[in-house]
Protein backbone atom coordinates (compact mmCIF):
# COMPACT_ATOMS: atom_id res chain seq x y z
CA UNK A 1 0.00 0.00 0.00
CA UNK A 2 1.00 3.34 -0.32
CA UNK A 3 2.17 5.92 2.16
CA UNK A 4 -0.82 8.75 2.43
CA UNK A 5 0.07 12.30 3.43
CA UNK A 6 -2.24 15.13 4.63
CA UNK A 7 -0.91 18.26 4.22
CA UNK A 8 -2.39 20.64 6.74
CA UNK A 9 -1.01 24.15 5.19
CA UNK A 10 -2.63 27.95 6.50
CA UNK A 11 -2.95 29.04 2.94
CA UNK A 12 -4.11 28.64 -0.71
CA UNK A 13 -1.98 26.22 -3.16
CA UNK A 14 0.30 28.63 -4.79
CA UNK A 15 0.37 32.05 -3.09
CA UNK A 16 2.61 31.91 -0.18
CA UNK A 17 6.11 31.66 -0.38
CA UNK A 18 6.81 29.36 3.08
CA UNK A 19 4.27 26.95 1.93
CA UNK A 20 5.14 27.03 -2.07
CA UNK A 21 8.75 26.49 -1.09
CA UNK A 22 8.62 24.20 1.82
CA UNK A 23 5.42 22.07 0.48
CA UNK A 24 4.32 22.13 -2.89
CA UNK A 25 7.47 22.33 -4.75
CA UNK A 26 8.09 18.86 -3.65
CA UNK A 27 4.65 17.52 -4.85
CA UNK A 28 6.70 15.79 -8.25
CA UNK A 29 8.83 14.10 -5.74
CA UNK A 30 6.12 12.53 -3.65
CA UNK A 31 4.54 11.28 -7.12
CA UNK A 32 7.66 10.05 -7.88
CA UNK A 33 7.99 8.39 -4.77
CA UNK A 34 5.28 6.60 -4.98
CA UNK A 35 3.35 8.63 -1.81
CA UNK A 36 -0.32 9.53 -2.61
CA UNK A 37 -1.15 13.31 -0.44
CA UNK A 38 -3.72 16.10 -0.56
CA UNK A 39 -2.77 19.70 0.37
CA UNK A 40 -5.56 20.55 2.54
CA UNK A 41 -5.40 24.63 3.01
CA UNK A 42 -7.07 26.58 5.78
CA UNK A 43 -7.69 30.06 3.82
CA UNK A 44 -9.43 30.00 0.54
CA UNK A 45 -8.21 32.27 -2.01
CA UNK A 46 -10.80 35.26 -2.07
CA UNK A 47 -10.23 35.93 1.98
CA UNK A 48 -6.29 35.54 1.24
CA UNK A 49 -7.33 38.45 -1.58
CA UNK A 50 -9.11 40.31 1.16
CA UNK A 51 -6.95 39.53 4.37
CA UNK A 52 -4.36 42.63 4.26
CA UNK A 53 -6.77 45.35 3.23
CA UNK A 54 -8.83 48.16 4.40
CA UNK A 55 -12.34 47.05 5.28
CA UNK A 56 -14.19 44.16 4.12
CA UNK A 57 -14.41 42.99 7.83
CA UNK A 58 -18.01 40.94 7.13
CA UNK A 59 -16.04 39.03 4.59
CA UNK A 60 -12.90 38.64 6.39
CA UNK A 61 -15.11 37.20 9.05
CA UNK A 62 -16.86 34.94 7.22
CA UNK A 63 -13.58 33.67 5.62
CA UNK A 64 -12.01 32.65 8.49
CA UNK A 65 -15.43 31.46 9.86
CA UNK A 66 -15.38 29.26 6.54
CA UNK A 67 -12.07 28.01 7.08
CA UNK A 68 -12.44 26.99 10.73
CA UNK A 69 -15.61 24.89 9.28
CA UNK A 70 -13.04 23.23 6.69
CA UNK A 71 -9.86 22.34 9.21
CA UNK A 72 -12.81 20.96 11.79
CA UNK A 73 -13.41 18.43 8.56
CA UNK A 74 -10.35 17.72 7.73
CA UNK A 75 -9.35 16.98 11.28
CA UNK A 76 -12.40 15.19 12.72
CA UNK A 77 -13.12 12.92 9.35
CA UNK A 78 -10.33 13.47 6.35
CA UNK A 79 -7.72 12.43 8.48
CA UNK A 80 -8.47 8.77 9.12
CA UNK A 81 -7.30 8.34 5.13
CA UNK A 82 -4.02 9.16 6.12
CA UNK A 83 -1.13 8.00 7.38
CA UNK A 84 0.70 11.09 7.88
CA UNK A 85 -0.32 14.58 8.81
CA UNK A 86 2.16 17.15 8.01
CA UNK A 87 1.32 20.63 9.46
CA UNK A 88 3.30 23.56 8.33
CA UNK A 89 3.05 26.41 10.37
CA UNK A 90 -0.46 25.69 12.11
CA UNK A 91 -3.60 24.30 11.96
CA UNK A 92 -5.22 27.13 12.60
CA UNK A 93 -4.18 31.17 12.86
CA UNK A 94 -6.26 31.84 16.11
CA UNK A 95 -6.58 30.43 19.49
CA UNK A 96 -5.00 27.18 20.95
CA UNK A 97 -3.58 24.14 18.73
CA UNK A 98 -6.68 22.25 19.20
CA UNK A 99 -6.91 20.98 15.77
CA UNK A 100 -3.18 19.71 16.29
CA UNK A 101 -4.21 17.96 19.91
CA UNK A 102 -6.91 16.26 18.25
CA UNK A 103 -4.67 14.99 15.69
CA UNK A 104 -1.41 14.21 17.54
CA UNK A 105 -3.36 12.86 21.19
CA UNK A 106 -6.98 11.91 20.01
CA UNK A 107 -6.79 10.04 16.88
CA UNK A 108 -2.83 9.35 17.44
CA UNK A 109 -1.41 10.29 14.24
CA UNK A 110 1.57 10.37 13.38
CA UNK A 111 2.18 14.33 12.60
CA UNK A 112 5.15 16.50 11.17
CA UNK A 113 5.30 19.90 12.13
CA UNK A 114 7.29 22.10 9.76
CA UNK A 115 7.78 25.73 10.54
CA UNK A 116 10.06 28.48 9.04
CA UNK A 117 10.03 31.50 11.22
CA UNK A 118 10.31 32.59 15.05
CA UNK A 119 6.21 31.96 15.16
CA UNK A 120 6.64 31.84 18.55
CA UNK A 121 8.14 35.55 19.26
CA UNK A 122 4.83 38.32 18.55
CA UNK A 123 5.70 40.04 15.61
CA UNK A 124 3.33 42.72 14.68
CA UNK A 125 2.42 44.67 11.78
CA UNK A 126 -0.19 47.29 11.10
CA UNK A 127 -1.79 44.68 8.86
CA UNK A 128 -2.05 41.85 11.22
CA UNK A 129 -2.45 44.03 14.82
CA UNK A 130 -5.60 43.21 15.49
CA UNK A 131 -5.37 39.47 14.80
CA UNK A 132 -2.14 39.13 16.75
CA UNK A 133 -4.40 39.97 20.49
CA UNK A 134 -5.81 36.57 19.30
CA UNK A 135 -2.93 34.81 18.44
CA UNK A 136 -1.43 31.92 20.50
CA UNK A 137 1.98 32.18 20.58
CA UNK A 138 3.01 29.99 23.48
CA UNK A 139 1.31 26.82 21.43
CA UNK A 140 4.71 26.32 18.84
CA UNK A 141 6.56 24.47 21.49
CA UNK A 142 3.49 22.67 22.77
CA UNK A 143 2.97 21.13 19.12
CA UNK A 144 6.88 20.45 18.47
CA UNK A 145 6.07 18.22 21.33
CA UNK A 146 2.99 16.26 20.39
CA UNK A 147 4.72 15.80 17.22
CA UNK A 148 6.27 12.47 15.63
CA UNK A 149 8.96 14.68 14.06
CA UNK A 150 9.43 18.49 13.70
CA UNK A 151 11.10 19.97 10.80
CA UNK A 152 13.02 23.61 11.82
CA UNK A 153 13.92 25.56 8.35
CA UNK A 154 17.45 26.63 9.98
CA UNK A 155 19.65 26.09 12.99
CA UNK A 156 17.99 28.93 15.07
CA UNK A 157 14.53 26.93 14.63
CA UNK A 158 16.11 23.86 14.80
CA UNK A 159 17.50 24.30 18.14
CA UNK A 160 14.16 26.01 19.81
CA UNK A 161 12.38 22.95 18.44
CA UNK A 162 15.26 20.10 20.09
CA UNK A 163 14.22 21.87 23.47
CA UNK A 164 10.56 20.05 23.26
CA UNK A 165 10.94 17.08 20.44
CA UNK A 166 14.68 15.17 20.06
CA UNK A 167 13.14 13.96 16.99
CA UNK A 168 13.97 16.81 14.83
CA UNK A 169 15.40 17.57 11.58
CA UNK A 170 17.15 20.50 9.63
CA UNK A 171 15.51 20.82 6.30
CA UNK A 172 16.54 24.64 4.35
CA UNK A 173 13.80 26.16 2.74
CA UNK A 174 14.87 25.22 -1.24
CA UNK A 175 14.38 25.77 -4.48
CA UNK A 176 14.23 23.38 -7.60
CA UNK A 177 16.83 23.83 -9.45
CA UNK A 178 15.37 21.88 -12.32
CA UNK A 179 11.98 22.40 -12.84
CA UNK A 180 12.25 26.34 -11.82
CA UNK A 181 14.96 28.45 -10.61
CA UNK A 182 17.08 26.50 -13.67
CA UNK A 183 18.72 29.71 -15.25
CA UNK A 184 21.56 32.01 -14.58
CA UNK A 185 22.14 35.37 -14.96
CA UNK A 186 24.17 36.78 -18.03
CA UNK A 187 26.16 39.74 -16.12
CA UNK A 188 27.03 42.98 -18.49
CA UNK A 189 28.19 46.67 -17.56
CA UNK A 190 25.08 47.98 -18.51
CA UNK A 191 21.91 48.97 -17.03
CA UNK A 192 23.07 47.81 -13.72
CA UNK A 193 19.81 46.68 -11.05
CA UNK A 194 19.71 46.40 -7.85
CA UNK A 195 16.81 44.46 -6.27
CA UNK A 196 15.23 43.23 -3.66
CA UNK A 197 11.81 40.42 -3.34
CA UNK A 198 9.64 40.11 -0.47
CA UNK A 199 6.25 40.22 0.67
CA UNK A 200 4.20 43.50 2.31
CA UNK A 201 5.13 42.38 5.85
CA UNK A 202 9.41 42.45 5.26
CA UNK A 203 8.96 45.99 2.91
CA UNK A 204 9.63 47.47 6.19
CA UNK A 205 13.24 46.17 6.13
CA UNK A 206 14.13 48.55 3.05
CA UNK A 207 13.67 51.69 5.28
CA UNK A 208 17.58 51.68 6.18
CA UNK A 209 18.46 50.76 3.10
CA UNK A 210 16.65 53.05 0.84
CA UNK A 211 18.75 56.51 2.05
CA UNK A 212 22.10 54.10 0.80
CA UNK A 213 20.31 53.55 -2.17
CA UNK A 214 19.58 57.54 -2.34
CA UNK A 215 23.35 58.34 -1.78
CA UNK A 216 24.82 55.56 -4.32
CA UNK A 217 22.48 56.57 -7.32
CA UNK A 218 23.73 60.09 -7.04
CA UNK A 219 27.26 58.72 -7.93
CA UNK A 220 26.45 55.74 -9.98
CA UNK A 221 23.26 55.31 -12.66
CA UNK A 222 21.50 52.20 -11.98
CA UNK A 223 18.24 51.09 -10.78
CA UNK A 224 16.56 49.54 -7.71
CA UNK A 225 14.05 46.75 -8.24
CA UNK A 226 11.40 45.73 -5.91
CA UNK A 227 9.32 42.47 -6.43
CA UNK A 228 6.09 42.13 -3.85
CA UNK A 229 2.98 42.07 -3.42
CA UNK A 230 2.62 45.64 -2.29
CA UNK A 231 3.99 48.24 -4.27
CA UNK A 232 6.06 50.81 -1.58
CA UNK A 233 6.32 54.22 -1.55
CA UNK A 234 10.57 55.02 -2.23
CA UNK A 235 11.95 58.26 -2.74
CA UNK A 236 14.28 57.33 -5.09
CA UNK A 237 14.60 58.70 -8.66
CA UNK A 238 15.32 55.12 -10.62
CA UNK A 239 13.05 53.00 -9.29
CA UNK A 240 11.21 50.07 -10.71
CA UNK A 241 8.08 47.90 -8.92
CA UNK A 242 6.76 44.46 -10.04
CA UNK A 243 4.00 43.07 -9.05
CA UNK A 244 4.94 39.30 -7.89
CA UNK A 245 4.02 36.60 -9.75
CA UNK A 246 4.36 32.66 -9.35
CA UNK A 247 4.38 32.54 -13.40
CA UNK A 248 7.18 35.46 -14.19
CA UNK A 249 8.96 35.31 -10.79
CA UNK A 250 12.35 33.93 -12.19
CA UNK A 251 12.39 35.99 -15.40
CA UNK A 252 11.32 39.13 -13.09
CA UNK A 253 14.37 38.05 -10.66
CA UNK A 254 17.10 37.52 -13.84
CA UNK A 255 16.58 41.55 -13.89
CA UNK A 256 18.63 42.08 -11.08
CA UNK A 257 22.22 42.23 -11.20
CA UNK A 258 23.22 42.14 -7.09
CA UNK A 259 20.21 41.32 -4.76
CA UNK A 260 19.67 42.62 -0.88
CA UNK A 261 18.49 41.14 2.20
CA UNK A 262 18.76 43.73 4.79
CA UNK A 263 17.44 42.81 8.37
CA UNK A 264 17.12 44.07 11.62
CA UNK A 265 19.35 42.16 14.42
CA UNK A 266 16.46 40.90 16.64
CA UNK A 267 15.14 37.24 17.61
CA UNK A 268 12.45 37.41 14.94
CA UNK A 269 15.18 38.08 12.28
CA UNK A 270 17.05 34.95 13.75
CA UNK A 271 14.36 32.83 12.63
CA UNK A 272 14.36 34.07 9.19
CA UNK A 273 15.36 31.55 6.94
CA UNK A 274 17.69 33.69 4.12
CA UNK A 275 15.11 32.46 1.32
CA UNK A 276 15.99 35.65 -0.68
CA UNK A 277 19.71 35.09 -0.80
CA UNK A 278 18.94 31.66 -1.62
CA UNK A 279 17.07 32.72 -4.78
CA UNK A 280 19.53 35.39 -5.82
CA UNK A 281 22.09 32.98 -5.44
CA UNK A 282 20.29 30.08 -7.15
CA UNK A 283 20.04 32.30 -10.28
CA UNK A 284 24.18 33.21 -10.12
CA UNK A 285 23.06 36.93 -8.92
CA UNK A 286 25.47 38.01 -6.25
CA UNK A 287 24.19 39.36 -2.65
CA UNK A 288 24.35 41.70 0.14
CA UNK A 289 22.69 41.23 3.05
CA UNK A 290 22.96 42.23 7.02
CA UNK A 291 24.73 39.25 9.10
CA UNK A 292 21.83 37.87 10.90
CA UNK A 293 21.10 34.43 11.92
CA UNK A 294 20.82 31.83 8.71
CA UNK A 295 22.66 34.69 6.31
CA UNK A 296 26.07 34.10 8.04
CA UNK A 297 25.75 30.74 6.55
CA UNK A 298 24.31 31.31 3.02
CA UNK A 299 26.47 34.11 2.34
CA UNK A 300 30.63 33.60 2.07
CA UNK A 301 31.44 36.87 2.31
CA UNK A 302 34.09 37.76 -0.23
CA UNK A 303 33.19 34.43 -2.16
CA UNK A 304 28.94 34.83 -3.20
CA UNK A 305 28.48 38.33 -1.44
CA UNK A 306 29.01 40.49 1.13
CA UNK A 307 27.74 41.04 4.21
CA UNK A 308 27.27 44.84 6.14
CA UNK A 309 26.91 45.79 9.51
CA UNK A 310 27.10 49.45 9.07
CA UNK A 311 26.07 52.02 6.63
CA UNK A 312 29.22 52.96 5.40
CA UNK A 313 29.72 48.88 4.45
CA UNK A 314 26.78 49.02 2.59
CA UNK A 315 28.10 51.52 0.46
CA UNK A 316 31.55 50.04 -0.09
CA UNK A 317 30.43 46.96 -1.54
CA UNK A 318 27.39 47.94 -3.34
CA UNK A 319 29.56 50.22 -4.93
CA UNK A 320 31.88 47.24 -5.99
CA UNK A 321 29.16 44.97 -6.85
CA UNK A 322 27.63 47.58 -9.00
CA UNK A 323 30.80 48.73 -10.76
CA UNK A 324 32.74 45.47 -11.23
CA UNK A 325 31.24 43.32 -13.78
CA UNK A 326 34.25 40.48 -13.31
CA UNK A 327 33.15 40.24 -9.72
CA UNK A 328 29.47 39.72 -10.45
CA UNK A 329 30.02 36.92 -12.45
CA UNK A 330 32.86 34.88 -10.56
CA UNK A 331 30.23 35.70 -7.43
CA UNK A 332 27.37 34.63 -9.44
CA UNK A 333 29.13 31.55 -10.43
CA UNK A 334 29.79 30.69 -6.86
CA UNK A 335 26.35 31.11 -5.22
CA UNK A 336 25.09 29.36 -7.62
CA UNK A 337 27.49 26.47 -7.06
CA UNK A 338 26.62 26.91 -2.95
CA UNK A 339 22.76 26.78 -3.51
CA UNK A 340 23.02 23.79 -5.76
CA UNK A 341 25.06 21.44 -3.38
CA UNK A 342 23.03 22.69 0.25
CA UNK A 343 19.77 24.79 -0.45
CA UNK A 344 18.19 23.00 -3.22
CA UNK A 345 15.31 20.30 -3.87
CA UNK A 346 18.11 18.61 -4.86
CA UNK A 347 20.25 17.94 -2.47
CA UNK A 348 17.40 17.93 0.30
CA UNK A 349 13.96 15.91 -1.39
CA UNK A 350 15.76 12.43 0.18
CA UNK A 351 15.69 13.74 3.44
CA UNK A 352 12.37 15.10 3.21
CA UNK A 353 11.09 12.16 1.81
CA UNK A 354 12.34 10.06 5.13
CA UNK A 355 10.17 11.85 6.96
CA UNK A 356 7.36 9.77 6.21
CA UNK A 357 8.80 6.94 7.24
Amino acid sequence: MPTKVLFIVPYPIGRAPSQRFRVELYEPYLIEAGITYWIAPFMDERTWDLLYKKGAVLQKVAGISKGYFRRLKHVLWDVHNYDYVFVHREAAPLGPPMFEWIISRLWRKKMIYDFDDAIWIPNTSKENKFASWLKAFGKVKKICGWSYKVVGGNDYLYSYARQYNTNTVLIPTCVDMQLAHNKVKQHSENNITVGWTGSHSTLSYLDELVPIIKELQDEFDFNFLVIANKKPDLPLKNWKFIPWNAITEVDDLLKMDVGVMPLKSDAWSEGKCGFKLIQYLSLGIPAVASPVGVNKIIIEAGKNGFLCSSDAEWKEHLRQLITDVQMRTEFGKAGHEKILLEYSIQSQKQKFLALFS
